[in-house]
C-alpha cells in the first residue's frame, strides 16, 4: 500500500499577477502538528506579506484535511490550494501560497486562478515521490527466542527502531502494512507463541 507525496521541501514563485506576488511552498509531514508547525514558520520567514494561505491533507484517503483563505475573501484561496493537492493525488503534504499584494484587486475568480494556479505549478516542478504505508509494532519476548527473532526480521528486512533490554527484550519495528499479518503469524510460529506483539 502506498501513497504520493512530495520528497522534500519545495517552493516555486510564478510570474506576478497585476503586480501581485505568489509564492507556494509545498512540504511532506505526518501530522497536523507538523503541518502547523510548518505554516507557522512560513508566516514568521515573511512576516511582511498580506496573506500565507494553506491547505493540507493527511491519511490515506486523505480524509483529514485544512484550508485557510487568511484573510482573502471565503472560498478563494484555501479551498483552490486543496483542490490542486486532490487533483494531483497527494497526501500526508502541506502547500502554503503567501501572498505580497500588488495594488490592483483581482476579484474573487482571480484569486482562485492566482492561488490554484501558484500551488499547481509548485506541484507540478516538485519531486513526487512514492511512499509505502508504514505501521510501529513492538515486540516483546525473553532472550533465548532472540535468535529466531534476528533471523525472521532479517529474512524481512527490517531493523528494529528503538530496542530495550531489561528482563526481556522490547524491540520497536517500522513495518509495511501489507507486510504485517504474514510478519506476525511467523514470529508467533517460530517462537511458539512466546513473544508479545503490539500496534
Amino acid at each position: 500500500m502506498h501513497f504520493l507525496t512530495v520528497a522534500s521541501p519545495f517552493e516555486y514563485e510564478p510570474e506576478r499577477i497585476k503586480n501581485s506576488r505568489f509564492l507556494a511552498v509545498l512540504a511532506p509531514v505526518s501530522s497536523a502538528a507538523e503541518a502547523e508547525a510548518f505554516l507557522a514558520a512560513q508566516r514568521a520567514l515573511h512576516s511582511g506579506a498580506n496573506h500565507t494561505c494553506y491547505a493540507w491533507r493527511l491519511g490515506l484517503d486523505g480524509d483529514q484535511h485544512r484550508s485557510s483563505d487568511d484573510g482573502e475573501p471565503s472560498g478563494s484561496a484555501g479551498r483552490p490550494i486543496l483542490a490542486q493537492i486532490e487533483g494531483h493525488e497527494l497526501t500526508n503534504i502541506v502547500a502554503a501560497v503567501t501572498r505580497w499584494f500588488g495594488g490592483t484587486k483581482l476579484g474573487v475568480g482571480g484569486l482562485m486562478r492566482a492561488y490554484g494556479g501558484a500551488a499547481g505549478q509548485a506541484m507540478d516542478r516538485a519531486p513526487i515521490v512514492q511512499r509505502e504505508i508504514t505501521t510501529d509494532l513492538e515486540l516483546r519476548f525473553p532472550y533465548d527466542c532472540t535468535a529466531v527473532v534476528q533471523a525472521c526480521l532479517h529474512a524481512a528486512g527490517l531493523e528494529p527502531i528503538d530496542s530495550d533490554y531489561g528482563s526481556e527484550v522490547r524491540l520497536v519495528l517500522r513495518v509495511p502494512v501489507a507486510q504485517e499479518p504474514v510478519l506476525r503469524m511467523e514470529l508467533s510460529e517460530r517462537t511458539a507463541g512466546r513473544i508479545q506483539l503490539e500496534s
